[in-house]
């Protein structure tokens, strides 16, 4: 009965942090807010892979796992930006806006996802959102050394790669061997003690590799769009010269 709930339990402490976070940062602890929406992506990482291992898969933990990634990684850094960077903005309506956005986006991120996750193999169509979540929790805590307003367009780049069509590699299949499923509570505390004790260090060095992977996705897509038209445009000047020899033939 304990090992059909484990990966529940994990997706039950990923909301609990993400609620933990909010609570936080209205408390003035945004670097302590940020780390708990990293070791919330820790457990997020871990719950659909311990339930696969497990052979309990199941509709349920699905659902519940959406509905905890909008609270830890939609709503939670979307606060944490708005209460260290977009309070210092004289205006409170586009603020509010884009904090609701960045939120809103990732829902409808998800709900995309439980419908069509099957569409490119191997690939997530548009930014996860644990990843859009890290990268704003994260780069929250660099709102000394940037503007707000560069900030909120951040926020905003953030939400629509989100809902793009821009594709990113699906790390969620790799599988995790049944006999290292009781290791993971202890590098899950591992991860909370080192968070704690060192929480503004480690946010922002986690920043960089979440960022290089919203990057990669942009770089990989660009490349693509880039061989298509080469292709299309090679496309239209064999056409081209097909139509010419006709005219010559006739």
């Amino acid at each position: 009965m304990f090992a059909k709930s484990l990966p529940s339990l994990f997706t039950i402490g990923n909301l609990f942090l993400g609620i933990v976070s909010i609570i936080l940062v209205f408390n003035d602890k945004p670097e302590m807010a940020a780390m708990m929406v990293i070791i919330a992506m820790l457990l997020d990482g871990v719950d659909g892979r311990v339930a696969r291992a497990l052979g309990v898969t199941s509709e349920f933990g699905k659902e519940l796992d959406s509905l905890s990634d909008v609270i830890s990684f939609g709503v939670a850094p979307a606060f944490i930006m708005y209460v260290v960077a977009f309070q210092e903005l004289n205006s409170d309506a586009a603020s509010w806006i884009v904090t609701a956005i960045f939120p809103i986006c990732g829902a409808l991120r998800l709900a995309r996802f439980n419908v069509v996750s099957n569409v490119a193999p191997g690939y997530f169509i548009g930014l996860p959102i644990p990843a859009a979540g890290g990268i704003l929790a994260t780069l929250a805590l660099f709102h000394n050394d940037i503007q707000p307003w560069v900030l909120m367009a951040s926020t905003l780049g953030l939400a629509l790669l989100m809902v793009s069509t821009v594709k990113y590699p699906n790390f969620k299949k790799i599988g995790l061997p049944k006999s290292a499923i009781w290791s993971i509570p202890v590098v899950v505390g591992i991860a909370v003690v080192l968070g704690i004790a060192f929480p503004d260090q480690l946010s922002k060095i986690i920043f960089v590799p979440l960022l290089l992977y919203a990057l990669y996705g942009l770089k990989k897509n660009v490349n693509v769009q880039g061989r298509l038209r080469r292709r299309r445009r090679a496309q239209g000047d064999e056409d081209l010269e097909e139509r010419r020899r006709k005219r010559r033939s006739v």
